[in-house]
């Protein structure tokens, strides 16, 4: 099957988003798929305001809709609901072409966050874009039951994998700081919570891994924890196995591929008990969640670094992408000539 995924988070942002589609397009292949990314990387770009890591692209529309007629794909996805995805949401509304779509972020929690937008807004945006959908692809039951409960009726499961060779227990002594070591990795920005974690009194010492809008001000906040820049997966994997914790404080990330890479590393994970951690964590014993993370992080520590591990060996990039493209929505050939590209 010919597949075209259209989305606006690509390199060199480095997040959930990108990783779950790089993962999802290679696998993809391994299939047997043809599978072809429309990014940002094609286009003219401005930063995101407040967010200049994230590249939107200037009027894209003509040479979207170019590049669906060329390849003429068998499947569209719409991955983001950026300038691309409207985009594309526009030419597959106007040549009447099936498509589906993804909700990755707690988009409305994020807006409401950094720009106090009321969340009634961002769902009407939401369903609006995501009504002619064919199949909203949501990452966990907890994400598509609140998607359900803003009249969402379209929402099916798309989970989410690891790169079990990457990410695995080994000896490492990257972090050379007192112990317990508590990690964080991530995105530093006000809708991940970090500074929840960072005021936390903790024994030993915290590391940061990322960066974000909120880094400096973090930094000068709290100049004694450990900061560390983006890193490449082999260099995280490291950091990961020399850790005690991994603290995830968000309270709005609709999965967090970072819990899966911290486990399959044999770190134990504390949480609090909301959407994302509740669905990875489950009552697997791989972490511990608590509306208390100081209680939460201690009572990790206690957690066997093999039972993470086990934990983590129940995700596959393959069983995912094998559920993404059974979702995937045949296009009428006979519609994407072509003869459209200037349409």
């Amino acid at each position: 099957m010919k597949i075209m995924i259209v989305t606006d988070a690509w390199e060199p942002q480095v997040n959930g988003v990108v990783r779950t589609l790089k993962n999802t397009t290679r696998e993809l292949i391994e299939l047997g798929h043809r599978v072809e990314l429309l990014t940002p990387l094609e286009f003219r770009t401005i930063p995101c305001p407040t967010y200049p890591e994230i590249r939107l692209s200037l009027m894209p529309g003509q040479q979207v809709r170019r590049r669906i007629a060329e390849f003429a794909p068998d499947a569209l996805h719409i991955a983001t609901e950026g300038p691309l995805g409207m985009a594309a949401r526009a030419y597959a509304r106007r040549h009447k072409l099936p498509h589906t779509s993804a909700y990755h972020t707690r988009f409305p929690e994020y807006v409401q966050a950094r720009f106090g937008i009321p969340l009634a807004l961002t769902y009407k945006f939401l369903h609006w874009f995501h009504g002619p959908s064919r199949a909203v692809m949501a990452p966990t039951p907890v994400v598509k039951q609140d998607l359900e409960k803003f009249g969402f009726t379209n929402v099916v499961l798309w989970t989410r994998g690891v790169d079990l060779e990457i990410f695995q227990p080994q000896e490492s002594k990257v972090l050379n700081t007192a112990r317990p070591i508590f990690l964080y990795v991530g995105r530093v920005a006000i809708e991940k919570n970090v500074e929840a974690f960072l005021k936390l009194d903790l024994p030993g010492s915290k590391w940061v891994a990322g960066e974000g809008p909120q880094l400096a001000e973090l930094k000068s906040r709290y100049p004694e924890v450990n900061y560390l820049g983006v890193l490449t997966q082999a260099e995280l994997a490291k950091v990961y196995a020399a850790a005690d914790v991994f603290v995830f404080p968000s309270r709005t990330d609709t999965f967090g591929l970072v819990l899966l890479e911290a486990l399959a590393c044999g770190l134990p994970v504390a949480a609090y008990p909301v959407t994302g951690p509740v669905d990875v964590l489950a009552d697997g014993g791989a972490g511990a969640m608590n509306e208390d993370l100081r209680e939460a992080c201690l009572d990790a520590l206690k957690i066997d670094r093999g039972h993470a591990r086990a934990w983590a060996e129940r995700f596959s990039w393959r069983a995912a992408s094998e559920q993404f493209a059974s979702h995937l929505k045949p296009l009428p050939h006979v519609a994407v000539g072509a003869e459209q590209a200037t349409a």
